[in-house]
């Protein structure tokens, strides 16, 4: 019998153009909100916050250092950067009493928005944070692609299935 827990989070690193291990201590992955807009009138029982198929609000990812780095400087332009975001999730079978690590892998093209170069305390971390907009990301678990977001070619895939392709159609871009 089978009853898989989701625990935890192990550890996780970040790497910069596929190469460069930031030195950061915390990172939020980007939040997928909606656009919406209401829908109200005839027909309809009060208002509705209805959702734009595939279309995201500003999507953000942060990260936060100890101090400042070499890294979190390379980082101050304003140019397009892979980030690479590798987890090992801890997940326990209580019907074999077994533990599993899955990999939780997220990339991003990203763009620094903003930059804390942080506070300056005796004998206490700097908080140093970026953060950054996502116009791409794709998110894997476990060796498997969940989600894939590409504001600026109209790709938003979920399990595989890609939510705007008949968009893509419909504006002649296919």
């Amino acid at each position: 019998m089978s009853n898989v827990i989701p625990e935890k989070g192990i550890n996780f690193s970040v790497y910069l153009n596929g190469e460069d291990l930031l030195g950061v201590a915390e990172g939020t992955i980007p939040v997928l909100e909606s656009m919406t807009s209401e829908v109200k009138g005839a027909g309809v029982a009060g208002v509705v916050e209805s959702p734009v198929v595939g279309h995201f609000n500003s999507t953000n990812f942060s990260l936060t250092w100890r101090t400042v780095t070499k890294d979190f400087l390379k980082l101050f332009d304003h140019a397009t950067n892979d980030l690479e975001l590798f987890s090992a999730l801890q997940w326990y079978n209580a019907g074999i009493g077994e533990y599993k690590k899955v990999q939780l892998y997220v990339y991003m093209k990203a763009i620094t928005k903003t930059r804390t170069p942080g506070n300056l305390v005796v004998g206490d971390l700097m908080d140093t944070q970026m953060e950054f907009e996502v116009p791409y990301m794709k998110i894997e678990l476990d060796g498997k692609e969940y989600i894939e977001l590409d504001k600026y070619n109209y790709i938003y895939k979920v399990n595989g299935v890609d939510q705007l392709a008949d968009v893509r159609t419909a504006l002649g871009k296919s």
